[in-house]
C-alpha cells in the first residue's frame, strides 16, 4: 500500500499542473469530447461488424437451405450418384465469381469445389462435422488455413432419397471486402468525430475567452488599483456574474480613490495648519537660544524644543510633498547640477545633526571630473538629506556612515551606506511604498523614501536599497548623464 501511495505521489509531481482556467477547460472539455467520440465510434465499429456478419450469415444460410432441398432431388440412392450430380452442379455453378460453393461427402471429405479441384482444398471445418452429425445448417466464421484469408462459410446436409446423409453442401464467401466496408465506415465516422471534436474545441476557445479575458482585464486593474491607481474603470461586457464583479471593482475603485482624495485633502489641510504654530516654535525657540540667561536644565530643554521642533517641520514638510504628489502639484525646476558640489553642500549643512549624534561621516572627493548633469538641485538635496537623515537615525548604532561617488558609463551615483542593523529582507521590497513603516521602532510616517522615489524617479534615474555585505544598508541614487 505504501509503495502505491509512493507511486501516485511521484506521478502527481510529474504531471504538469495547469494555472489557467482556459487551459484546464481545455483539457476536460476535449477529454470529455474525445472519450466520448471514441466510445461512439466504438459502438458504431461493433454494431456494424454485428449487423453485416449477422446478415451474411442469414443470407449464406437462406442460400444453403434453398440450394440444399433443389439438390436433393439430384442426390439418388448411391454416392456415385451424389459424386456425379455434385460434379455436374459445380460445373454448371453460375456465381462461382462471387461465392464458393464445395461438396463433402459423409466422411468429412471435400469432393470437388466451384474454385478448384478437391486435392486444393483444406480439411473442412467445423460446421461441416456439425452438419454432416446433427443433419442442420450450421455457420463457421474464421481465417483459411492455406490463405489465413478471413472467410464466413455456410454447410448444409445432403440426403439420400433413403433420409440417410450422403454429405453436404457448403457455400463460402471472403470477407476481405466487408472487413474493406466496415473499415471504411468506421474511418468515415472517426472523421465525423473529430469534426465535430474540432467545432466543440473552436466553440469551447470562444467560450472560455469570453471568460478568461473580462477576468484578465479585472487582474489588471486590480494590479493597478493595488499600484496606487484608484479611479480608474474597467469596461462591462456582459450582463452576468462576471458583468456583476466588473461593477464591484469599478465601485471599490471609485469609493478608494474618493477615499484617497478626502486623505491627502485631510494631510494637506492639516499640514498647512500645523506650519504656522511650528515656525513660531522653531522662531522663538532658536532666538532664545541666544540669550545667554538661560542655563542648566531650561537651555536643555530649549535644546529638546528646538530639536524636535525641526523633526516635526520636516515631518509636515514630507507629507505636504506627498500632499503635491497625489493631487499633480509635484514639479521639478530643472537647471544643471554638479553632483559633487551638490553632495559636498548637503554634508556641510547636516554636518551639525552629525556632531549632535556622534556620527563619523566619511566622504572623498573623487579626483575626477564630474561633467554636469540635468537636474533640480533643491529636490536632490532633498533626497540626500532625507537619505543621510535615515542613515543617522537608524544606522546610529553603527556610528559610522560612507558617503561616495563613482561615474559609471553614462550615469553618475552617488551612495550611502550605514553601519546599523539594516532592514530585514521581507521588508526590503516595501520600505520605499508610502507610510510603510516595518519592524523599525524608530519615529517616523513612512513617506521620506516614497518622496524619494518620486523624485529620483522623474529625473529618469533609479533609486536602489539593499543590505550591505558585513552589515548594515547601503542606499545609491543614480542619474543618467
Amino acid at each position: 500500500m505504501k509503495k502505491l501511495r509512493d507511486y501516485f505521489a511521484r506521478l502527481r509531481r510529474r504531471t504538469p499542473r495547469l494555472h489557467s482556467i482556459r487551459s484546464r477547460g481545455m483539457l476536460v472539455s476535449t477529454a470529455l469530447v474525445l472519450s466520448a467520440v471514441l466510445i461512439a465510434v466504438a459502438v458504431f465499429a461493433l454494431t456494424l461488424h454485428t449487423y453485416y456478419y449477422a446478415s451474411m450469415g442469414a443470407a449464406l444460410e437462406s442460400r444453403a437451405e434453398t440450394a440444399s432441398y433443389h439438390f436433393a432431388a439430384y442426390v439418388g440412392r448411391t454416392r456415385e450418384d451424389f459424386n456425379r450430380s455434385a460434379q455436374f452442379y459445380v460445373e454448371n455453378y453460375a456465381d462461382r465469381d462471387k461465392l464458393e460453393v464445395q461438396f463433402i461427402n459423409s466422411e468429412g471429405r471435400a469432393l470437388v469445389s466451384s474454385t478448384g479441384i478437391s486435392g486444393s482444398m483444406e480439411k473442412a471445418d467445423g460446421d461441416v462435422a456439425r452438419a454432416l452429425r446433427e443433419g442442420e445448417i450450421s455457420r463457421y466464421r474464421g481465417v483459411r488455413a492455406s490463405t489465413g484469408e478471413k472467410i464466413l462459410a455456410v454447410s448444409a446436409p445432403l440426403r439420400y432419397t433413403d433420409g440417410t446423409v450422403a454429405g453436404a453442401m457448403r457455400f463460402v464467401t471472403s470477407l476481405r471486402s466487408v472487413q474493406g466496408m466496415i473499415c471504411e465506415r468506421c474511418l468515415l465516422a472517426l472523421l465525423v468525430g473529430l469534426a465535430i471534436l474540432s467545432v466543440v474545441t473552436v466553440s469551447n476557445l470562444y467560450f472560455l475567452g469570453t471568460i478568461t479575458q473580462p477576468i484578465r482585464s479585472l487582474t489588471a486593474m486590480a494590479r493597478r488599483i493595488a499600484g496606487g491607481s484608484y479611479g480608474t474603470r474597467v469596461e462591462k461586457r456582459y450582463d452576468d456574474e462576471i458583468g456583476e464583479l466588473t461593477d464591484t471593482i469599478n465601485d471599490m475603485s471609485q469609493k478608494l480613490s474618493q477615499t484617497e482624495k478626502l486623505q491627502t485633502e485631510f494631510i494637506s489641510s492639516v499640514s498647512h495648519e500645523l506650519r504656522t504654530p511650528l515656525t513660531a516654535i522653531t522662531g522663538w525657540s532658536e532666538t532664545m537660544a541666544y540669550d545667554d540667561a538661560i542655563q542648566g536644565d531650561s537651555r536643555r530643554g530649549l535644546e529638546i524644543i528646538t530639536r524636535e521642533a525641526g523633526r516635526l517641520t520636516k515631518m509636515v514638510e514630507d507629507l505636504l510633498e506627498f500632499t503635491r504628489i497625489q493631487d499633480g502639484r509635484f514639479t521639478l525646476q530643472m537647471d544643471t547640477i554638479n553632483l559633487p558640489e551638490l553632495v559636498e553642500d548637503t554634508l556641510y549643512t547636516y554636518s551639525e545633526l552629525f556632531r549632535q549624534e556622534g556620527m563619523e561621516v566619511s566622504y572623498t572627493p573623487p579626483e575626477e571630473d564630474f561633467p554636469d548633469i540635468p537636474g533640480d538641485g533643491a529636490r536632490l538635496s532633498q533626497v540626500l538629506l532625507n537619505i543621510l537623515d535615515n542613515a543617522c537615525k537608524y544606522g546610529r548604532s553603527g556610528k559610522h556612515i560612507e558617503v561616495a561617488l563613482k561615474m559609471t558609463g553614462d550615469a553618475q551615483a552617488v551612495s550611502v551606506r550605514d553601519h546599523g542593523p539594516g532592514i530585514p529582507p521581507e521588508e526590503l521590497p516595501h520600505v520605499k511604498t508610502k507610510f510603510y513603516k516595518g519592524s523599525s521602532r524608530e519615529r517616523g510616517n513612512g513617506i521620506g523614501l516614497a518622496v524619494c522615489e518620486e523624485i529620483v524617479s522623474r529625473h529618469n534615474g533609479k533609486l536602489t536599497i539593499y543590505n550591505a555585505e558585513g552589515g548594515g544598508l547601503l542606499v545609491t541614487v543614480t542619474l543618467p548623464m
